[in-house]
């Protein structure tokens, strides 16, 4: 990786903006994808005026031709493209009777979509380039094992692990390694809205929502969205070249496998 370039998707806030300033950090360019150019771009300003090199792009991961669009610019703009961090995500809460087809379709299409569509413009731009690469997926402790009020989220989780474990072997022989990370609860917008919406249902507080998924967590505290950029800087650098196929789990001890 002569030059180390990185696309992040979701890269507007909590997770992703953790892990682009990271990789930023870290010496990648790094390319920023989010459906709201406005919050990409912060960032990016954020890391190129702290001496990185950041490219804000406007895309929804759902639709296929956005994402390759997204990927060619990366590659247009820097010059290479060596990893794809496939974050971006949905995570509604949907008790099981509550969900209709429009839902279903939302999330799965962000959820699944995303790291298909981002998976198949990262192979190209790798091919075309001539090199391997990584691609990493962003799974969830909940795509570990079920959590309760979140079917859809989580059968989402469960998905990415599969696409994960298959595209690791079928893309091996081309020096492309494919990984995955599971967050556990880590304090970012989405999960307080959450919990949010979980303490909500039951007639109960924020706090009592979000209890409801940190119980138990052998470290004691919740995560913070560095916790797991830490783990990605992992699978993206040189360290994880013999790494492939697996589930980086981020919880603070909230499943052992």
């Amino acid at each position: 990786m002569a030059n180390k370039v990185a696309l992040v998707t979701g890269a507007g806030q909590g997770i992703g903006q953790a892990i682009a300033e990271r990789l930023a950090k870290d010496g990648f360019s790094v390319a920023l994808v989010g459906r709201h150019l406005d919050k990409v771009q912060k960032v990016a300003d954020e890391i190129n005026g702290n001496g990185g090199k950041a490219l804000a792009i406007k895309a929804d991961v759902s639709d296929r031709d956005q994402v390759f669009a997204a990927v060619e610019e990366t590659v247009e703009k820097f010059g290479d493209f060596n990893v794809i961090v496939n974050n971006a995500g949905l995570g509604p809460t949907t008790p099981i009777d509550t969900i209709t087809p429009d839902d279903f379709e939302w999330v799965y299409k962000v959820n699944v979509g995303g790291v298909l569509w981002g998976t198949q413009a990262a192979h190209k731009a790798f091919k075309e380039l001539g090199h391997g690469g990584k691609i990493i997926n962003a799974t969830s402790q909940a795509g570990v094992v079920g959590n309760p009020n979140l079917a859809l989220y989580v059968g989402t989780k469960f998905a990415i692990r599969g696409i994960t474990q298959t595209t690791a072997r079928d893309l091996a022989s081309e020096d492309i390694t494919v990984n995955a990370f599971a967050p556990g609860i880590v304090k970012t917008p989405m999960m307080f809205d959450i919990a949010h919406e979980v303490g909500q249902n039951a007639g109960k507080s924020d706090e009592w929502g979000m209890s409801t998924f940190s119980d138990g967590i052998a470290l004691g505290r919740l995560s913070e969205p560095e916790d797991v950029a830490n783990a990605v800087a992992f699978l993206a650098g040189p360290d994880s070249n013999y790494v492939t196929g697996q589930t980086l789990i981020v919880d603070g001890g909230m499943q052992f496998q």
